[in-house]
């Protein structure tokens, strides 16, 4: 319980209207979640303002209120304060509420279209492997030390944060390694964070259903490394050509990373194969069983932001030579006898799908075929849809288009957008399935000894969202059970 004076420390307020040596029992921006004692924080989503459930939280005992707008009626028991953004107004007071945990862990936020969970979950399990206490943060899941959490978003809300925080704090955590979305920064999510280094991976076309366009999208990720405090680090890939945008601006230590230039920390590819590759890295020699250019670039910068973070170079090394890919990256399971390699990855853009091709394109001997499933997400970024097929179409010798998350949209309007991205030449390597486990059963039946099928999209998740509802689905499982079906 704390002093609702004490966590306004920071907040930029404009009106205070009642007293503020009232004490806060816990802090909400539901109101459903309101109870005797809250502190209620009125901010306006995407779908729903907050200001319209005032009432609903005083009603439920909330005995103060942080908002924009102060209601023109207001109830004489009740604190009213007002602030220019309540969106940050919540990321501090959620930092003050809980003891500002980042100040006593070293946060590293990882930003950029593909690669943001890679990064973050192979830190988490580097320095855990360098005996570290660690803390994760990631769309697949959270971490406290061995505890797992389940995840909900790519990043939490800012209560949920600091909550987070506050527990890796009491579990004896030093580090914390979390990914951070676009839609994170833009509604300030982490703006209550302090930051010891932030990684930038790449930038590409995604999320524009929310940004409206890629300059936005930019703008977000820029942000980010805005915000930082001059002892952080900030860490660019610069084979990305935004990646020195991002360090426009900042106060924070610059450094580079780069595969194909000169920069800060580089490394490359000495040889490569479906089981994992030999790369050079800072001029030693390590194999790894990550596949393909995207992961060595992952694991560049795990390394270069290890070294940053102050630890020597053999020890990382030795440790980085034993990671295993983040579930539903690259995530490979091989059929029995017909030795058919089944590839499941959570690409779900354009830029992600043509990497995982491109490094399929690489290592095969061109004697098998490439079958690669996919299909796009409902209510997102509909402009990706015929690009996602024409990159398949492209890349790969049979096609299945099929449902991914349809939500609310029909799956088969869904497909035709996508249809749309191939041209009339292609049209005879693919097909249209609308249900997922009927295309990934097909995909299996089509295949011959040695192919390879891809399965595109969803990666680590365990659900099909249709209309609303949940229901459970696991690529890589349904693979694994039509792999046996078709060796009875």
């Amino acid at each position: 319980m704390k002093k609702l004076s004490d966590i306004l420390y920071k907040v930029n307020l404009v009106e205070v209207s009642g007293h503020t040596d009232v004490e806060v029992k816990s802090i909400c921006f539901d109101s459903r979640k309101a109870e005797k004692g809250s502190l209620f924080i009125a901010a306006s989503g995407t779908a729903v303002d907050g200001h319209d459930f005032i009432a609903a939280a005083i009603d439920k005992g909330a005995s103060a209120i942080i908002c924009e707008n102060i209601p023109e009626i207001k109830n004489d028991q009740i604190t009213y304060v007002r602030v220019g953004d309540s969106s940050l107004a919540l990321a501090t007071i959620a930092e003050n509420f809980f003891d500002n945990p980042s100040d006593r862990l070293k946060v590293i936020a990882i930003t950029g279209t593909n690669g943001k969970t890679t990064v973050a979950t192979l830190l988490y399990h580097l320095f855990t492997g360098l005996n570290y206490k660690c803390g994760l943060l990631s769309t697949i899941e959270n971490r406290i030390v061995e505890q797992v959490i389940p995840a909900s978003h790519t990043t939490p809300d800012a209560l949920q944060i600091a909550s987070l925080m506050s527990n890796m704090i009491q579990q004896g955590c030093t580090y914390c390694f979390m990914e951070a979305s676009s839609h994170a920064i833009h509604q300030n999510r982490m703006a209550g964070l302090r930051l010891s280094g932030t990684v930038f991976t790449n930038l590409s076309h995604e999320h524009l259903d929310y940004h409206k366009t890629f300059h936005e999208y930019i703008e977000a990720k820029k942000k980010l490394f805005d915000q930082l405090p001059a002892d952080a680090f900030a860490l660019v890939n610069t084979d990305d050509k935004r990646g020195k945008v991002m360090l426009q601006n900042t106060r924070a230590k610059k450094y580079t990373y780069s595969i194909n230039g000169m920069a800060d920390y580089r490394a490359r590819i000495i040889e490569s194969s479906f089981h994992g590759m030999v790369m050079q890295m800072d001029g030693e020699e390590v194999y790894t069983p990550l596949v393909g250019d995207f992961n060595a670039y992952n694991l560049l910068a795990i390394y270069a932001s290890a070294v940053l973070l102050g630890e020597q170079k053999i020890p990382v090394l030795t440790v980085l030579s034993k990671l295993r890919p983040a579930e539903g990256r690259f995530d490979y399971v091989l059929s029995g006898e017909n030795k058919i390699m089944g590839i499941v990855d959570y690409a779900h853009t354009p830029d992600a799908l043509e990497k995982v091709l491109l490094t399929i394109k690489d290592i095969r001997s061109g004697n098998e075929q490439v079958i690669t499933l996919v299909g796009c997400g409902g209510d997102r970024d509909a402009a990706k849809r015929p690009v996602m097929a024409k990159v398949a179409s492209e890349l790969s010798d049979r096609v299945i288009l099929t449902s991914d998350n349809p939500r609310t949209e029909s799956p088969d309007a869904i497909i035709d957008q996508m249809m749309k991205g191939i041209v009339p030449l292609k049209m005879g390597k693919v097909l249209s399935i609308v249900n997922r486990r009927e295309a990934i059963r097909t995909a299996v039946s089509i295949s011959k000894k040695g192919d390879i099928i891809l399965i595109a999209g969803k990666g680590h998740e365990k659900y099909q969202e249709i209309k609303g509802v949940k229901y459970p689905f696991d690529d890589k499982q349904v693979l694994t059970e039509s792999f046996k079906q078709m060796e009875k």
